[in-house]
C-alpha cells in the first residue's frame, strides 16, 4: 500500500525512538553526563546547552544531524544530571566540553570537530575556541548567545539561588516550568518533554518527599566568569553565529557587536520565527540551518 503523504508523520516521537548512548566522563572530580548519536568515525559535532538546562535538550534534535555526524551532549557540572561543585569556572566547563567530545570519539574522525552551543553554552564554546586547544577546532557555532556591547542591559540572571523549594507533586512542579527569559512556544510536546526531563524526585528533612529542579540553584553565585567578548576576539578556529528572529537576546544591537568583533567572513544566520530558544521555537528549520552552514562553511577547512 502506498504512503499517505497527506498523514502528517510524528518527527518528534521518531526522533525521541533513537535512543542515544548514554555515558558519563569525571573532570575535575564532578562526574559529568553524556549522550551521544550516530556512527563513530563521521565527523564530530557536540552540542552544548545553556543555562539550566541539561543534555536532553538535544534529544530529539541530534537524530537528524546524526545521518551525517558522530553527536554528542552533555550536561554542565550543576545541571541535568551531572555532578556539583563548591565553585563553577568557565576553565572547568571548557574542560568537561572537550573530555565529553573525546569521551564520545569526535576527535576520531579525519577532520576537526565542530562545538555547537545554545545562550550560555555560546560562551563556554567560544572559552574553547580562545584557549590552547581552540585550533583543534573546526569551528565553533553559537545559537542564540548573549554578548552585550557596553552599556546595553539585555537579559536577567537566570538561577534563582533562594530556588530550593521541594513541590509535592509532579504535577505541582511541572505547573511551575518557566523559560528563560520567557517566551511563547507553539510546540506544547517539546516544552513537556522539557519539562519532565528538567526535575528530580528528592526526600528533603524539612520540606519532605517530593520534586525539585535538576540543576544547582547556586551556579551562578559560584561561578567565576570570563568575559565573552575578550574570548570571541581570542578565538582560533572559525566562529559563527545562529540568532532566533524574535529574540529577546540577541537583538541587532548584539549582533552588530558580535559581527564586529568576530573573525573576519563569520556567517550570522537568522531562524525565520524564532525566539530564543530555538530547538524548540523552530527545531527543524534549526537541523536546516546547521546543516547548511556545515556543509559548505567553514571555507578552506
Amino acid at each position: 500500500m502506498a504512503e499517505d503523504m497527506a498523514a502528517p508523520r510524528d518527527w518528534f516521537a521518531e526522533a525521541l525512538a533513537v535512543e542515544p548512548e548514554r555515558g558519563a566522563v569525571e573532570v575535575e572530580g564532578a562526574l559529568i553526563e553524556t549522550r551521544a548519536w550516530g556512527r563513530r568515525g563521521r565527523p564530530g559535532l557536540l552540542l552544548m546547552h545553556g543555562a539550566g538546562a541539561h543534555a536532553d535538550w538535544w534529544s530529539f534534535i541530534a537524530p537528524f544531524l546524526a545521518q551525517d555526524f558522530r553527536v554528542a551532549s552533555l550536561s554542565w557540572s550543576g545541571m541535568g544530571g551531572s555532578g556539583w561543585r563548591e565553585a563553577y569556572s568557565m576553565d572547568l566547563y571548557a574542560a568537561e566540553a572537550f573530555a565529553a567530545a573525546e569521551a564520545a570519539g569526535l576527535f576520531e574522525a579525519s577532520e576537526k570537530p565542530v562545538f555547537a552551543a545554545h545562550s550560555f553554552g555560546g560562551r563556554v564554546a567560544l572559552h574553547c575556541a580562545a584557549g590552547a586547544r581552540g585550533p583543534g577546532l573546526k569551528c565553533a557555532v553559537v545559537l542564540d548567545t548573549l554578548i552585550s556591547p557596553p552599556g546595553l542591559k539585555v537579559g536577567r540572571r537566570p538561577f534563582d539561588s533562594s530556588n530550593t523549594r521541594v513541590y509535592p507533586t509532579v504535577e505541582a512542579i511541572l505547573a511551575r516550568f518557566r523559560l528563560v527569559p520567557a517566551q511563547p512556544c507553539a510546540n506544547a510536546a517539546l516544552l513537556d518533554y522539557i519539562a519532565r526531563t528538567s526535575i528530580r524526585a528528592v526526600d528533603d528533612p524539612v520540606q519532605g518527599k517530593g520534586w525539585t529542579w535538576r540543576f544547582d540553584p547556586s551556579v551562578w553565585d559560584k561561578l567565576a566568569d570570563t568575559p565573552s567578548i575578550d574570548d570571541l576576539q581570542a578565538a582560533a578556529c572559525p566562529v559563527a553565529a545562529v540568532r532566533g528572529a524574535r529574540s529577546v537576546l540577541m537583538v541587532p544591537e548584539v549582533t552588530d557587536y558580535f559581527a564586529a568583533n568576530a573573525p573576519a567572513g563569520t556567517p550570522v544566520v537568522v531562524v525565520p520565527e524564532a525566539h530564543h530558544h530555538l530547538m524548540l521555537d523552530q527545531p527543524l528549520a534549526l537541523v536546516a540551518a546547521l546543516r547548511g552552514l556545515l556543509a559548505g562553511w567553514p571555507w578552506g577547512r
